[in-house]
């Protein structure tokens, strides 16, 4: 029998010797006085308090027993005397765990190094750990064990936790910025006829009563832009989105994206208001600010900043959010890292100077406009840190985007490249129901059954021009909070079945 075996069967010789002497190792509601940092916070020599929490230190002083309890918000320590309980009692404690849960009631006092105590009056046992928690509470180090059991992770590793209650924060204060700005929230199917919005491999399912095909959306974009022509001029989304993709340390098959819509903005003015958005959520979070020195005081802030440190709390990037950000043409940017001929080259000429010259891996199929989309993937967005809105890309890209007037090649949109990922694309929104139906055929090929017929009728009975944008909640989590990958920013990211 491994160790880990043995732990849990002395635990179920203790539930059983704790069901002998008629204790329920899996208490019904308790009422605490608030969490641990309330009850903290309510700390008064001599008032009575309750508080409930999980067993992190026990300390056997035979006579007496001093515990830690802890919850999400802190640490506190109880005490119990046999004057004070009684031998029945004080046995009763001997057969708890670490991490068993437990509710006491007792009497505030400070020991006599000044550590705020509860003298214990009344105790219940709420739930029996039957297995061990992880290395006394100093995290799970194995990476793949903190996304299979998360519930681990986040009692162990204060990291983690904190990552979560910003993420939790981060679409709380996403809904109060759009809110705040006339914005509706919506919400639309999930189940979709069409998987539309993107281009991306959607999971499908079928629905048995109606005999249908149907699938899990890749984007909510066509049935928001409907709302547009609704009537509804402000609109935003938090969705969940399913594509059926590869996995990387940026993509997870379900992921939460926001979109929204504003009738009669274009694409600069969704640029301003995404910057606004980010620095407004950085400001928040307190991740925005950067320590400088002060002739009056050591702990003044300059703001404009986000720090990633490494898991020593090494400062490994810092990325500067003082706006305005910079905005640069999609041409102009390639041309920086290709060659200022490269637009004048033949579709040959280019292929061959970005595999030979620039070493980016071209494979036969692309299409000529997706050989300049890897070299810029690879030489422009990955290594760009600092904000850059990327404008005025090929309507190829973009099918969904108001074409440019002065250059039809080109669509009215921005892609927002923060700490060498996407962070959020934005359109002028293309109204023309005819020009988006060419768009849309020039997209599916011949897979013309693909077409949203839906969209296209709701188009012909006019949308206002709109600006509108996505962003991953996703990514955001990770570029305000450090994140490395988006499983860390995922409470339950998909993974392969142990076998």
């Amino acid at each position: 029998m491994d160790e880990e075996n043995e732990l849990t069967a002395l635990r179920r010789k203790k539930l059983e010797a704790l069901r002998a002497k008629g204790i329920e190792p899996f208490g019904s509601g308790f009422e605490p006085t608030g969490s641990i940092a309330e009850v903290r916070e309510k700390f008064k020599e001599g008032e009575i308090l309750c508080a409930a929490g999980r067993i992190t230190a026990h300390r056997d002083m035979g006579k007496s027993h001093f515990l830690d309890l802890r919850d999400a918000t802190g640490r506190i320590q109880i005490y119990l005397h046999t004057k004070e309980v009684g031998p029945e009692l004080i046995d009763l404690f001997r057969l708890l765990d670490m991490g068993d849960l437990i509710g006491v009631e007792g009497t505030c006092f400070l020991t006599k190094s000044g550590e705020p105590t509860l003298k214990v009056r009344a105790f219940r046992l709420l739930a029996k750990a039957l297995r061990p928690l992880p290395e006394k509470w100093h995290g799970l180090q194995d990476i793949e064990a903190r996304y299979r059991q998360r519930y681990l992770d986040l009692l162990t590793n204060d990291c983690s936790r904190v990552i979560f209650e910003k993420r939790i924060a981060i679409l709380r204060e996403t809904r109060r910025f759009f809110e705040e700005r006339g914005f509706l929230e919506v919400e639309t199917p999930i189940l979709q006829t069409i998987a539309g919005g993107a281009a991306a491999e959607p999971f499908s399912t079928h629905h048995k009563a109606l005999g249908l095909d149907l699938y899990l959306r890749i984007a909510p974009e066509l049935y928001l832009k409907r709302l547009l022509v609704g009537g509804f001029n402000k609109v935003f989304e938090v969705s969940r989105n399913f594509r059926n993709e590869g996995i990387s340390r940026k993509h997870n098959p379900e992921f939460t994206m926001l979109e929204a819509y504003w009738a009669y903005a274009d694409f600069e003015k969704m640029a301003n208001l995404v910057e606004e958005l980010i620095c407004f959520l950085a400001d928040f979070l307190c991740c925005s600010h950067r320590p400088v020195a002060d002739s009056r005081e050591n702990t003044s802030q300059e703001r404009g900043y986000i720090e990633h440190q490494d898991a020593e709390g090494k400062i490994v990037r810092t990325i500067n959010l003082e706006r305005p950000w910079p905005r640069a043409r999609y041409h102009d940017l390639v041309r920086e890292v290709a060659g200022k001929d490269w637009f004048e080259l033949s579709s040959e000429q280019r292929r061959e100077r970005a595999a030979r010259e620039l070493k980016v891996e071209i494979l036969p199929q692309l299409a000529d406009f997706e050989v300049t989309q890897h070299v810029f993937e690879k030489l422009i967005e990955e290594e760009t840190i600092d904000p850059l809105f990327v404008t005025h890309c090929p309507k190829e890209l973009v099918p969904l985007a108001r074409q440019n007037a002065e250059d039809n090649s080109l669509v009215d949109v921005f892609e927002l490249i923060i700490n060498g990922a996407e962070i959020a694309p934005g359109y002028s929104e293309l109204n023309d129901p005819l020009l988006q139906r060419q768009r849309l055929l020039e997209q599916a090929g011949e897979e013309t059954q693909k077409i949203d017929e839906e969209f296209l009728l709701a188009l012909e009975h006019g949308m206002p021009p709109a600006g509108g944008f996505g962003i991953g909640i996703d990514r955001l989590t990770m570029l305000l909070t450090g994140a490395e990958s988006i499983r860390d920013v995922i409470l339950f990211p998909l993974l392969r079945p142990k076998r």
